[in-house]
């Protein structure tokens, strides 16, 4: 029994893909006070307690009017994403994608902030409204920090064809050599995590593996030479900023850094300022496929304000794919799960929360 749940020992493989779900959502969520704070002398001024995940922002923050509990830009589309799957039978199809992300973005009402990738995609919609692959060459973390889902959708089939739908949702925001190649990267990594491997192994085979680019295994390489350096420290020297050439080690080093928990290292990247919500999407999904719904914090999620809609998509997409999550218990389990539920404390591994489960304090 964990988190109120009835768990096999070790994560089953429906555990892994609705972990990594999960885990790339609460990353970005959990970042959304913190979120390009690069000053880590203001970061320590502002939230004197220390950083413990999900943190409002303050006024003038580039997320300013978001509650505890709401997600990034990244995560906003990443729920588009999520729906468009689930709507198009587990299948990535550019063009329903890219008509929502226009649609949520481009609306006069919308209030999530616009990166440089989806303000030139949308530009470029406008100039060609029937070109769903015109992304702007752009090199920052819009694609790798939604993809998991698209590896979840395709965990079943062949590893090519995963990889062609991986580059065509890249494509839809950016068109940039780094940015197809870190999304490669980015999804054998988490292909090699969901099949059970542990993390150490899963990155070396994702570093020699003949889908990742020069630069890609280069990025592993950076990460594994920081790896006697504190996440702080290392991701000072790799690179706090939204360039790909910087996040995508500084990911890898914090998830070498702390494969054991989950929440150890999404709060290590956090922790360590500038674009940590893109970082912490891509070790969340990372984190999530290696410990499945075990590793996952039920607090963490009790905190997700977008909690309902998400599960409704995903419910979705695993009817359109024939995945069965949570298992189904048979009648043994099911009484032992009753009989725990209903005991008198806590202490069999029920996570009880007090105050509001959306985390804004109201």
């Amino acid at each position: 029994m964990k988190n109120g749940f009835i768990f096999p020992d070790m994560p089953s493989f429906e555990s892994r893909l609705t972990a990594a779900v999960w885990g790339q959502f609460l990353g970005d969520a959990a970042a959304l006070g913190v979120h390009w704070i690069y000053d880590l002398k203001e970061m320590a001024a502002r939230y004197r307690g220390g950083i413990r995940g999900f943190e409002k922002p303050v006024p003038g923050h580039y997320h300013a009017g978001k509650e505890s509990g709401d997600q990034t830009h990244y995560g906003d589309a990443a729920l588009l994403l999520l729906e468009s799957l689930a709507a198009c039978g587990g299948l990535f199809r550019e063009a329903d994608f890219a008509v929502r992300l226009a649609g949520f973005f481009g609306s006069p009402v919308c209030h999530s902030y616009l990166d440089k990738a989806t303000r030139g995609m949308l530009a470029r919609l406008a100039e060609n409204p029937d070109n769903f692959q015109n992304g702007p060459e752009d090199d920052q973390m819009s694609s790798v920090s939604r993809l998991s889902l698209v590896v979840v959708s395709y965990a079943q089939k062949p590893v090519e064809e995963m990889l062609e739908a991986i580059r065509a949702l890249t494509r839809v925001t950016q068109n940039h050599p780094t940015a197809l190649g870190c999304a490669v990267a980015h999804a054998i990594l988490l292909r090699e995590l969901l099949e059970g491997r542990p993390f150490a192994e899963a990155f070396e085979r994702t570093r020699k593996s003949i889908h990742v680019s020069c630069d890609g295994s280069d990025y592993f390489e950076f990460a594994h030479m920081q790896r006697h350096f504190d996440v702080v420290v290392a991701t000072e020297v790799l690179g706090q900023g939204c360039s790909l050439s910087q996040s995508m080690p500084a990911a890898l080093h914090a998830a070498c850094h702390h494969p054991d928990d989950f929440t150890t290292a999404i709060l290590a990247t956090l922790r360590a300022g500038g674009d940590s919500a893109g970082r912490a999407c891509m070790i969340g999904a990372w984190m999530g496929a290696l410990h499945g719904m075990e590793g996952i914090p039920q607090e963490w999620l009790l905190r997700l304000r977008g909690r309902e809609r998400i599960q409704k998509a995903l419910d979705q997409l695993y009817a359109r794919l024939g995945i069965e999550w949570p298992p189904k218990q048979d009648d043994a389990e099911a009484e032992d799960a009753d009989d725990a539920m209903n005991a008198p404390s806590a202490g069999a591994g029920v996570i009880e929360i007090e105050g509001d489960a959306d985390g804004d304090g109201d």
